[in-house]
C-alpha cells in the first residue's frame, strides 16, 4: 500500500523569462492543452500565464529551469510529448516509465529558450481534492 502524505500549496508562482515569447506562447499551449488545463488560460501582448505560471521577455538572461507537471494519465504524458515537440520544442526523454519510484511515467522536452519541462503521471493515485482554491480576503 502506498503512504499518505500532504502536498499543500509550497509555491506561489513561477516566473519564465524568455527570449522569443511567441514561440514560448505556442509551445505551452500545446503542452498545457495535453494535459487539458487550458481553462484558465490568460495573455496579453507583453505575457501569458496559467494559474501559477507567469511568463514573459527576457531583458537579458533567459530561465534555465527544470519544471515538472503533472498529468492524470499515461496517455497525456504521451501526447505532451507529441504535442510539444510538434510545437517547436526538442525532445529530451520520450515517454516511459522511470525508475525514480513505482508507477513514474514522464516524457521531458526542452522548450525553445532551453528549459527542460516534464509531464509525469503517477497514477494510479487518489487525490482528497481536484486542486486547491485560495479566496483573497
Amino acid at each position: 500500500m502506498g503512504r499518505t502524505y500532504h502536498q499543500g500549496r509550497l509555491l506561489d508562482h513561477i516566473h519564465l523569462r524568455v527570449h522569443d515569447l511567441e514561440a514560448s506562447r505556442v509551445f505551452y499551449r500545446a503542452v498545457f492543452g495535453a494535459i487539458e488545463r487550458l481553462e484558465a488560460w490568460g495573455e496579453n501582448d507583453d505575457a501569458f500565464w496559467l494559474d501559477e505560471f507567469y511568463v514573459d521577455r527576457a531583458n537579458d538572461f533567459p530561465s534555465r529551469i527544470h519544471l515538472a507537471f503533472q498529468a492524470s494519465s499515461r496517455g497525456m504524458v504521451d501526447r505532451f510529448h507529441a504535442d510539444a515537440v510538434s510545437a517547436g520544442g526538442r525532445d529530451n526523454g520520450a515517454p516511459g516509465e522511470r525508475g525514480y519510484h513505482s508507477s513514474y511515467y514522464a516524457a521531458f522536452v526542452f522548450d525553445p529558450d532551453g528549459n527542460n519541462i516534464e509531464v509525469v503521471c503517477d497514477a494510479p493515485t487518489k487525490r482528497s481534492a481536484a486542486s486547491v482554491e485560495v479566496t483573497r480576503l
